[in-house]
């Protein structure tokens, strides 16, 4: 218990980024266990790959006016960082997933399973842009897909 305390205690808030209130750090919270091996960080291009990927679906969600609405007064630079470091981990590309679980990080947003297929869309349309192969995006599309039984409210 006492580390714990220490844990949030630590927190700080990254430049740029709105101050939260403090949770417990797991990469656990990422929703998916890493791949193994390095097949697919390599179709994905590595960690230059995968922040593209993520600026490019950011971009995207913001402007599709399917979900637009849902990210407004969200913190984009946050937004940015944890998909970031999510699919980094997902993809086992050595990376710490510090976001809370995906019901946490999604409660009180009315999300709706056409929220998650926009969402999907534009994900499918950055790793397109990419250039990533359309098996890779499959296994890591599957590799998310659990996650939409806990973000789903309605």
């Amino acid at each position: 218990m006492l580390l714990l305390a220490l844990a949030l205690a630590l927190q700080t808030t990254p430049p740029g980024e709105d101050a939260v209130d403090p949770y417990l750090q797991s990469n656990a919270n990422a929703g998916a266990t890493p791949f193994t091996g390095t097949a697919m960080l390599a179709a994905f291009h590595g960690r230059a790959g995968i922040d593209r990927i993520a600026d490019d679906l950011v971009t995207r969600i913001v402007a599709d006016p399917r979900i637009a609405d849902i990210f407004k007064g969200q913190d984009e630079v946050r937004l940015r960082r944890l998909l970031k470091e999510q699919f980094c981990y997902i993809l086992n590309g050595g990376c710490a997933y510090s976001g809370r679980t995906m019901r946490e990080g999604h409660r009180n947003l009315g999300l709706q399973t056409a929220d998650v297929g926009a969402l999907i869309e534009d994900l499918q349309a950055a790793m397109r842009t990419e250039r990533v192969a359309f098996h890779a995006q499959n296994r890591f599309l599957a590799k998310l897909a659990p996650m939409k039984r806990a973000v789903v409210e309605r």
